[in-house]
């Protein structure tokens, strides 16, 4: 797809530059100010580093993770101050573990876009997976005050599950984020989760019951869902439906850490009788 778009660009070029062999009158231009030149110059460095970034994503897409790197690398090459290339870069050293680099890139795409929701939110979701939840805060805030990122409902979803991580204290303000988040939109399966656990936690659990029943109407089975609302019926005295809950995660994710869990803390109950 991306070979074929750059082609068709070259051919657009072709084009233009045989209409300029036209017989038709055309003005004579003043020649180009030496402004003009640098200016020309340093568009073409910023479409070149468009593309390797957009040749990057391509191949970490089809798993070419060193094709995917000397291309990124070859757009911060041509544009040092891309914000995309420093992110994408970011991505890719983050997946192969480097976390060191992947921070120094997320970190200076914040610092050359200060204002941008997806990059605030990115650097946001990489601190938080990394532990560092008081850091990563700040930078959900930002993205939030940014009136034109497309997608509220996906960074209050990741700054109420990092404060769930950060401990106990903070379930009220996760509660805040995850409302906010399905006030963007009611269908998040993430915020629907999140307020479902959050509430569980703060001991609501006839609450907790709406979300996660609301979570399954999505359609979409999840073991840590299943095991929530498991959990959820026997604190409401359900013994039948916290049954069924089990029997449906034993059978859907037989190899899950919650199916463990499950078994771990039936043999107990088990024991203590």
């Amino acid at each position: 797809m991306l070979r074929s778009r750059v082609a068709l660009l070259v051919a657009m070029g072709i084009l233009i530059a045989a209409c300029g062999n036209s017989n038709e009158i055309r003005k004579v231009s003043p020649p180009k100010s030496d402004t003009s030149v640098s200016e020309s110059k340093e568009e073409k460095k910023k479409d070149a580093a468009r593309i390797y970034v957009e040749l990057g994503q391509r191949y970490m897409e089809q798993g070419k993770l060193d094709f995917a790197m000397e291309n990124l690398n070859k757009a911060l090459d041509r544009d040092p101050n891309y914000v995309d290339a420093h992110t994408v870069i970011g991505v890719l050293y983050e997946h192969i573990g480097n976390t060191k680099a992947a921070e120094e890139h997320y970190s200076k795409a914040v610092q050359l876009a200060p204002k941008s929701g997806d990059v605030n939110n990115n650097y946001g979701q990489f601190l938080c997976a990394n532990g560092k939840y008081a850091q990563s805060i700040p930078y959900f805030t930002a993205a939030m005050a940014d009136p034109f990122y497309k997608t509220p409902d996906i960074v209050y979803s990741n700054a109420g599950s990092c404060l769930m991580k950060s401990g106990n204290g903070h379930l009220d303000e996760a509660v805040t984020d995850f409302r906010k988040a399905l006030e963007a939109n009611p269908k998040s399966g993430v915020a629907l989760f999140g307020m479902a656990d959050a509430l569980y936690q703060k001991e609501d659990f006839f609450h907790a019951r709406a979300f996660v029943q609301r979570f399954e109407a999505l359609g979409r089975p999840d073991p840590a869902a299943l095991l929530l609302a498991r959990n959820i019926e026997v604190k409401l005295g359900h013994p039948d439906a916290a049954r069924d809950y089990a029997q449906r995660l034993r059978e859907q994710f037989p190899d899950s850490e919650q199916v463990r869990v499950l078994d771990k803390a039936t043999s107990s109950t088990t024991e203590a009788h």
